[in-house]
């Protein structure tokens, strides 16, 4: 199992007090994607947001990338996503900034799509459309004319339903042949089968606890053996993500859990992204859910829907993701804790837990693109 972290530009809180929060949060986590780097962590994955005030900031990820591609050495870059839906992105710019993104990294770009989770956001670039289940079409519509545009010498043009454009060369194309891995963000079972029949690797974004997500991560697998991959390779790959919080010890661990203000993201969660589904007894916007107590942490840990503790206690529970069959595991790094105690846990996760699960020096995506 591959180790990662999601970045997103989550301001929170931060910015009823500090007037620099903004700018605070995204120089923060470049530099938590840099120590990643460092520490042996194979992925990065930057969110595409719009609107979203609080819970993200980070609208402009292939920037944010860009400038990541040239700060670090070995760790590959995700978009977790590009939005490809026409009216949001135009698709031959996404598949522009791919090719861009890959030249400047090095082959160490990995292009993650999807449709995006909440109406506030997506449906700001569409007017008159009122139902979320209009970007299945468009999504669908165009993910398999991605590979098209980077290996044609001149893309044979389109002519859609949504989009359009007639026979044109897309440049550039990607470095050293074949194309960058592609995954797909999702939220749901179907989703997952779906990405599998396509021969995508899936983003797991909104994950269930340890054992609620082992059948789904079986039926991925089965269901990829039969791929008919839109793109030049199949990327069978599952990422899950989790928060993890790593210190010298379990009490430290807890107590920088409790303090961090971590209830706080969730409520904002299902603030904006509608299409998930909403836990019975979940509080409605504006109320959000109770501080965490040390009481309540330990009840996460025990139910396995937080990673936390020392590197021993890190060490047993991601191993416990290794066992129900993902691939990558993903930290979302846990907002409202301060810089130097983010920075702990990814140097302590580098030192003493990546080692001991992860003995491939080689990414599991460039073995796949090597071999297409």
């Amino acid at each position: 199992m591959e180790f990662g972290i999601f970045v997103q530009g989550y301001v929170g809180k931060r910015a009823e007090t500090d007037p620099l929060a903004e700018h605070k949060a995204l120089m923060e986590e470049t530099e938590y994607v840099i120590q990643a780097d460092k520490s042996g962590f194979k992925y990065a994955w930057a969110s595409e947001h719009h609107f979203l005030d609080e819970y993200s900031h980070l609208s402009a990820n292939d920037v944010f990338l860009g400038y990541l591609a040239h700060a670090t050495e070995r760790i590959h870059l995700g978009s977790g996503i590009f939005n490809p839906l026409a009216p949001v992105n135009h698709p031959v710019k996404v598949a522009e900034k791919v090719a861009m993104l890959d030249h400047l990294s090095g082959n160490r770009f990995e292009f993650g799509s999807g449709r995006g989770a909440g109406s506030h956001e997506i449906l700001g670039f569409m007017p008159g459309v009122t139902d979320m289940n209009h970007t299945k079409e468009l999504w669908e519509e165009t993910i398999a004319e991605f590979p098209r545009m980077w290996l044609q010498d001149e893309y044979q043009g389109f002519q859609g339903k949504h989009w359009s454009l007639p026979p044109r060369k897309v440049l550039p194309k990607p470095y050293g042949g074949s194309h960058p891995a592609m995954w797909y963000a999702a939220g749901s079972p179907p989703s997952y089968a779906m990405a599998a029949k396509k021969g995508l690797g899936v983003l797991g974004f909104s994950v269930q606890k340890v054992s609620d997500m082992e059948w789904v991560l079986e039926q991925y697998k089965t269901a990829i053996v039969d791929a008919e991959p839109v793109g030049a390779f199949v990327n069978d790959n599952v990422m899950v993500t989790t928060t993890a919080i790593c210190a010298p010890t379990h009490e430290e661990a807890v107590r920088i859990a409790a303090s961090g203000g971590l209830h706080y993201l969730p409520s904002l969660v299902f603030r904006y992204h509608d299409t998930f589904p909403r836990p019975e007894g979940f509080p409605v916007w504006p109320e959000t859910l109770p501080e965490y107590t040390e009481e309540f942490v330990e009840a996460l840990i025990e139910e396995e829907l937080l990673i936390c503790g020392d590197p021993d206690d890190v060490l047993r529970q991601c191993k416990r993701w290794e066992q129900a069959g993902a691939d990558q595991l993903s930290f979302g790094l846990p907002v409202g804790v301060p810089k130097e105690e983010t920075l702990q846990t990814i140097r302590l996760v580098g030192e003493y837990v990546i080692p001991r699960i992860d003995t491939d020096p080689v990414h599991r995506t460039s073995r796949f693109r090597s071999a297409a």
